[in-house]
């Protein structure tokens, strides 16, 4: 198994997933460019889009063009217009050996989906290193309830998101809770990566369950510093949730 995050745009990445024969899945690519740039080390046999923004698909159209057999495989959304199949909560997604089981997450948009197989979580703009996406389309339960489904897959689930944000999320998160010493951790390490050129990403959920405040709410520290911020305590976890994603929303960091 080789994966690639290929930088895209100013912060974006597309996924490659490619086995020992070059056969490669895409997944999310915002623009062609950074696949066609790397085709001489990979052979794309599908493309997997987790929701219709246009930074994750609008490559598309120009990596069919190249290679016009390709499957596209996208929830189930007119706004995504070249989707060769669209799939659901509980379907499974198999190509060129790999199996992913499709996961349905809406908050940052209401179609929005995950791939999750072969210990990786292909999760676009709903969970990000120390963050989560804004809420677009969906509402903070929506938000809350996809989360906390994607917390309990395996601890060892590597996060394939779409955004390098980790050392921005860092600055939030620590403000939220200071005395979290994996965040601590993380957070000098995601610096030092980016001060080496490198990407932050794969993280993996045990990881983002120990240092992540969106997936930390009823975390002792995380609602005392809501209580601070706020000036009384939330009401319960949504509520939480819905606050936090709030104030994050006019953090300047």
């Amino acid at each position: 198994m080789l994966l690639r995050p290929l930088p895209a745009f100013a912060d974006n990445y597309i996924w490659a997933l490619s086995n020992d024969a070059g056969h490669t899945v895409i997944v999310d690519p915002g623009e062609a460019g950074p696949v066609l740039a790397a085709r001489e080390s990979l052979r794309p046999v599908g493309i997997l889009l987790t929701h219709h923004h246009a930074d994750h698909i609008g490559g598309v159209e120009e990596l069919l063009q190249t290679w016009p057999d390709l499957r596209v495989i996208a929830p189930e959304d007119d706004r995504i217009p070249r989707a060769t199949e669209t799939v659901r909560e509980g379907d499974e997604v198999a190509l060129a050996g790999w199996r992913f089981q499709v996961m349905e997450i809406p908050g940052h948009t209401r179609s929005h989906i995950a791939f999750h197989g072969h210990g990786l979580l292909f999760c676009g703009d709903t969970l990000f290193s120390l963050g989560c996406g804004r809420l677009f389309e969906g509402t903070p339960a929506q938000m809350y309830d996809s989360l906390t489904k994607l917390a309990a897959l395996p601890p060892e689930s590597r996060i394939c998101c779409g955004h390098e944000y980790t050392v921005n999320n860092s600055r939030f998160a620590t403000v939220v809770e200071p005395g979290n010493l994996a965040l601590t951790r993380r957070s000098e390490e995601a610096r030092t990566m980016r001060d080496r050129g490198l990407p932050t990403l794969p993280s993996t959920l045990a990881g983002e369950l120990a240092a992540n405040p969106f997936l930390r709410v009823d975390e002792p520290e995380v609602r005392r510093s809501l209580q601070a911020h706020l000036g009384r305590d939330p009401a319960g976890s949504v509520e939480a949730f819905a606050e936090l994603r709030r104030w994050k929303d006019g953090f300047a960091s």
